[in-house]
């Protein structure tokens, strides 16, 4: 009896060992699910096109006040940092010496009107008696090259009081244009001169004023091309806004005015002009700000999350796309610029087809996967 139990003890050991050393299955067995990934489907959306672009303001209209006739500075009749209109007396040189020539001019006018009458009567009288050959034709010939003198010189006379008017007027600096006047350079007791380099004073005209921005040449060259082909429409006067140096917006709308015809040759880009109105002086001259320029519409834009798009080791973009038979795969794509927080894609892409936007680094080119809305596109309303 108790060798039959040992027996059986050893067979039923040497059945376990042979168990234990054969193959095992591990739970769960089959293959692995395929990993999920959320997805947007492509589609067409219509897209304005900006650019944001650096830029700097500059004044509307820009005089610089200098005097236009010489003389001693005897008042200065604004406020600095004022505002001043067109023809207002900014100041006052010493009009003495030019009331004198004034009154100079004036006389010798009269004098010049004097001898005008007499070579008038007297050319008069000659032209009667030269009928009847009572004076010879050189009495007569040399009546009138007087009168002619007489004539001219009065004229002379007269422009010659013009001047001296225009002159003694110049006494009186006025401001060309209005604006804000900035700080004066000379005081009262200075001496100026006409046509000299330093400038009395500056007016600038603040409302409305310029912005000017510089864009790439490529950019503008690619533009225009998408325009040509008929992709872009551009509207006819293109809105443009102000971010400020602080980070806030400018309340104020603009208007692209023109383009330059020129590329820097130094930097490539071309000079834009924007016109915005300043009713509160908010804007000055030389500030930095960014702008926000829009310059066209896109009717079939090809829209896709800046999260879905990588760059290559060259720089090229690359999407993963889910082909027909859920295979994952790289596209190398061509991008033009950025919408809002998107890519637009000029090529690479077509409508219907999914590319992946979340659980990018869970899957590799050739993964079989299984694709769920993007909780992206959701949020977005795509």
């Amino acid at each position: 009896m108790l060798r039959i139990n040992y027996l059986t003890l050893v067979a039923v050991g040497a059945f376990g060992l042979l168990a234990a050393c054969g193959p095992k299955t591990p739970a769960g067995a089959g293959d692995a699910p395929p990993t999920e990934v959320g997805v947007i489907v492509i589609g067409e959306s219509s897209a304005t096109i900006t650019s944001d672009l650096p830029g700097r303001t500059s004044a509307y209209r820009k005089a610089e006040v200098r005097p236009q006739v010489s003389g001693i500075i005897q008042k200065r009749l604004f406020t600095e940092g004022a505002e001043v209109k067109a023809g207002t007396q900014l100041y006052q040189i010493d009009p003495s010496t030019y009331e004198a020539a004034l009154t100079s001019a004036q006389a010798e006018q009269s004098r010049a009107e004097a001898n005008f009458a007499a070579a008038k009567a007297r050319n008069a009288r000659f032209q009667s008696l030269i009928v009847s050959k009572a004076i010879s034709q050189q009495d007569f010939d040399d009546a009138q090259a007087a009168f002619a003198q007489a004539q001219a010189s009065l004229e002379i006379a007269k422009a010659s009081v013009e001047a001296a008017r225009i002159n003694l007027k110049y006494t009186k600096v006025l401001a060309p244009i209005g604006g804000v006047i900035g700080k004066s350079s000379v005081t009262e007791g200075a001496l100026v001169s006409a046509g000299q380099a330093q400038v009395l004073a500056t007016i600038q005209q603040l409302d409305p004023i310029y912005v000017d921005v510089s864009q790439s040449a490529d950019e503008l060259l690619s533009l225009r091309r998408q325009t040509m082909s008929g992709k872009v429409s551009v509207a006819g006067e293109a809105k443009v806004k102000l971010t400020l140096s602080d980070g806030t917006h400018y309340a104020q709308e603009g208007r692209l005015q023109f383009s330059e015809v020129g590329v820097s040759e130094s930097t490539g880009t071309v000079v834009l002009r924007a016109l915005f109105p300043n009713p509160d002086k908010l804007l000055l001259p030389g500030m930095f700000v960014r702008t926000e320029l829009q310059e066209g519409t896109h009717a079939k834009a090809i829209l896709v999350p800046q999260i879905g798009i990588t760059r290559d080791r060259s720089g090229g973009a690359t999407a993963l796309v889910v082909n027909k038979e859920s295979k994952v795969e790289v596209r190398p794509l061509k991008t033009s610029r950025a919408v809002g927080d998107k890519w637009l894609v000029d090529e690479g892409l077509a409508v219907g087809e999914q590319v992946i936007v979340e659980g990018l680094q869970k899957v590799k080119p050739g993964a079989t996967v299984k694709t769920v809305p993007a909780k992206i596109a959701t949020k977005t309303g795509e």
